[in-house]
């Protein structure tokens, strides 16, 4: 029996006049009444590989399960292509279609079909040309990063999926519990009682594993999470999901121009490694998505970053503002920037990327380093063309005393973090990571316009299909 040769190495082959088996699903079928084309693909390239079928050897009857759609087991033989487009084709020899595809239900049938529609059925669009291409750039994505990581000396750490702590302090995590919700035991306070829960306490899915990546840091040196994470936030925009996936590396020992330095270095050989590995799928995507995304991508790994304070991106945006600039939302000292602020200051003013620092404590997070001025931290947020706010970094509070302070000013719950803080109580190490949302690297790599388009099953608000 003839071992299948996948469609990427048969379009390659050199092997001409040779017998040889592919398998995969029709994208589309044509010709006349002497010859069919089916084009076939399998998944493993963007490009389809040319059948011919000759109708004096398959009758009709035979070809017409082989619609758009179906799944077939195509052996041929290899030849040199008479037509253009492709280097070779196959001249059919044996058909076995495995699963036909009723053209009067299909919902791939026609050409054109909105993102929106396409979201109602995501266990299909997987199939299309710009999914494939989508998802296979995905997969890439996460091999540099783990190649990344490992070829600089991190060591990969799992850190958990349901938690205690809520490590961004909003609060607007998913509860896990095993309770009967229609029968709630409450204390004296009539506050829920979760003593006899799965855990015995209150858990929820989490919305980092920075913490926990703290601790590994504090004894491994260097380490990298990546995981799913959850977020309960009721945001129905173009850059949320419920649900994504999170890539965090806590470095021991370096300092905020270092951890800089880590953040440009990391996503640089990132959108290298789609650049080098991905190109038939990026010129796809070029063509039909994004007609600047090659040229974008090039851009990044031969540009030094921009190294920014917030102070002075907040003068330059208000200096925006007096020449006429409108923004829809205000933009004063102390005001979290927005995604429209952020493009600016990347698409207009700088025409690059942009490391901005030292925010303003009160509108970051407990564990950051608090600079002498008190009044501001040491993060260090990476900004894109397209994105705004693509890695949120900065270097963590290793002072017992400060963090403390921090903490119980913001009304967290000690019980919560004592684990935490041992860390600063036993052989505190300065330290520093980031956190880099995967989905959005892909929505700039791939120049998709809506993050529910760059994850296989997007969960939001109100949905959560397949």
């Amino acid at each position: 029996m003839l071992q299948r040769t996948v469609i990427i190495d048969a379009l390659k082959s050199t092997k001409l006049n040779q017998p040889i088996n592919v398998k995969g699903w029709v994208r589309s079928k044509r010709g006349n009444k002497a010859i069919s084309f089916i084009a076939l693909n399998d998944g493993s390239t963007i490009k389809n590989i040319q059948i011919v079928v000759d109708h004096n050897t398959f009758s009709e009857e035979k070809l017409k399960p082989v619609t758009t759609g179906a799944c077939i087991s195509a052996t041929g033989i290899l030849v040199a292509s008479q037509g253009s487009g492709q280097a070779v084709e196959i001249q059919l020899t044996e058909l076995e279609v495995y699963g036909s595809a009723d053209p009067e239900k299909y919902p791939l049938q026609k050409k054109g079909l909105s993102m929106e529609y396409l979201r109602t059925i995501a266990h299909l669009r997987p199939r299309t040309n710009t999914f494939g291409a989508v998802f296979r750039i995905r997969h890439n994505m996460a091999m540099a990063i783990h190649t990344y990581f490992h070829q600089h000396g991190y060591f990969y750490f799992h850190t958990p999926i349901i938690t205690a702590s809520d490590c961004e302090g909003a609060g607007q995590m998913f509860q896990v519990t095993t309770k009967n919700l229609y029968n709630l035991k409450k204390d004296d306070d009539g506050k829920i009682d979760y003593s006899d829960d799965f855990f015995g306490k209150q858990t929820s899915l989490t919305v980092s594993g920075q913490l926990e990546g703290e601790l590994a840091a504090m004894a491994l040196g260097k380490i990298y999470t990546f995981g799913p994470t959850f977020r309960a936030e009721n945001s129905n925009t173009p850059r949320h999901l419920a649900e994504f996936w999170m890539i965090e590396p806590e470095v021991a020992f370096i300092q905020q121009k270092e951890l800089m330095d880590l953040e440009e270095d990391f996503i640089k050989y990132c959108v290298k490694w789609a650049l080098d590995n991905c190109m038939d799928d990026l010129q796809f995507l070029n063509q039909f998505v994004d007609k600047g995304l090659i040229e974008r991508l090039q851009s990044v790994i031969t540009t030094d970053f921009v190294r920014l304070t917030y102070t002075e991106g907040i003068e330059i945006l208000q200096q925006a503002i007096k020449n006429g600039k409108k923004f829809e939302f205000p933009c004063a000292w102390g005001d979290d920037l927005s995604s429209e602020h952020e493009r600016y200051l990347v698409e207009e003013h700088f025409k690059k990327p942009v490391i901005m620092t030292d925010y303003p404590k009160e509108i970051k997070a407990f564990y950051m380093k608090i600079n002498e001025d008190n009044k501001t931290v040491q993060g260090t947020d990476v900004l894109f063309p397209q994105i705004g706010e693509i890695i949120g970094g900065s270097v963590r509070e290793e002072n017992l005393d400060k963090l403390q302070s921090e903490i119980q000013r913001r009304n967290i719950p000690d019980k919560d973090m004592w684990w935490y803080l041992d860390t600063r109580r036993f052989g505190a190490a300065p330290h520093a990571g980031f956190g880099l949302g995967f989905e959005r690297l892909m929505l700039f790599v791939t120049g998709m316009q809506n993050i529910r388009d760059v994850i296989p099953f997007p969960r939001t608000p109100k949905t959560a299909e397949f």
